[in-house]
């Protein structure tokens, strides 16, 4: 059997076993049982599906009554990232994903720094999304930080965007008369729905992409930019991030890249904006969300 007439099931567990055999080196029966709640048999059925379609990949170990990662291991169903891996230990600290749903097996002693919670509502969420399904217009009360009061007005969403500390809806604004970014916390309350009548494809910052150059600050030492360089995965000194125009404010601020480099010391502003000639005078065109 091909990996690609599996049922959807079968192909998620079998991807199951090679997760557990590349970050842990072994699997058994009780895993698939335990993570999937299948049956002892299926669980069995599941291994020796595995091994018929890579049998190079894991070997019984009758002593540990385990499956082993074997010597010529090669991933079949699952391209091995560490991100993945440090995305559900996150998930797990941010209280997202039960250690349980985890499929690692035995999480390592981890942390993360605290983050404020954004306390977005499921229902404001919903009808965004909705909104942007349907392609409607949404009343929405808004607070902003440019108003001491909410104030309801109408927006058409057409896409959400989380700037690396809070949710976004991006929308043409009909009082404004520009797409703009709502920060979705700020949404107190929706009523009413009707067609919409601006074109998201007009919405010119957020289908534009800018790319920003980075590079070690070229007065740290030699060992220090090398240091640098594999922190941001740069090649011959340099990396490139390509952004959405509509997140490029975002992307400069949490990156230290919105200030002049040297106002920082360069222990602290490890890295710089290689291209910053071309890239800061579209910053200067908008600012942030409301």
């Amino acid at each position: 059997m091909v990996k690609a007439e599996l049922r959807w099931g079968v192909e998620r567990r079998l991807e199951f076993i090679e997760f557990r055999l590349f970050w842990e080196g072994h699997v058994n029966r009780g895993d698939l049982m335990e993570a999937f709640g299948v049956s002892v048999n299926q669980a069995s059925t599941d291994l020796n599906r595995y091994i018929g379609m890579a049998p190079g990949n894991m070997v019984y170990d009758k002593s540990a009554r385990t499956y082993i990662r074997g010597t010529q291991f090669e991933p079949l169903f699952l391209k091995p990232a560490a991100s993945r891996y440090l995305s559900q230990l996150r998930s797990v600290a941010d209280g997202i994903l039960d250690r349980a749903d985890a499929w690692i097996g035995r999480l390592p002693e981890f942390d993360t720094t605290p983050t404020p919670a954004r306390g977005v509502d499921a229902r404001t969420l919903r009808t965004v999304v909705a909104a942007i399904r349907r392609a409607e217009a949404i009343e929405v009360k808004y607070q902003s930080l440019s108003q001491p009061e909410p104030r309801w007005r109408w927006i058409t969403p057409h896409a959400i965007g989380f700037d690396g500390f809070r949710w976004h809806t991006r929308a043409f604004c009909e009082i404004d008369q520009a797409f703009k970014d709502f920060v979705l916390s700020r949404i107190i309350e929706t009523r009413g729905t009707r067609p919409r009548t601006s074109d998201p494809t007009a919405d010119a910052d957020w289908h534009e992409h800018v790319v920003l150059e980075i590079g070690p600050h070229p007065e740290l030492s030699e060992t220090q930019q090398k240091v640098i360089a594999l922190d941001y995965g740069m090649r011959s000194g340099k990396a490139k991030l390509t952004v959405r125009r509509a997140f490029l404010y975002y992307t400069l601020k949490r990156l230290g890249l919105d200030t002049d480099p040297g106002a920082r010391r360069p222990q602290d502003q490890q890295i710089v904006l290689l291209n910053r000639g071309a890239v800061i005078p579209l910053r200067a065109e908008w600012s942030s969300a409301s």
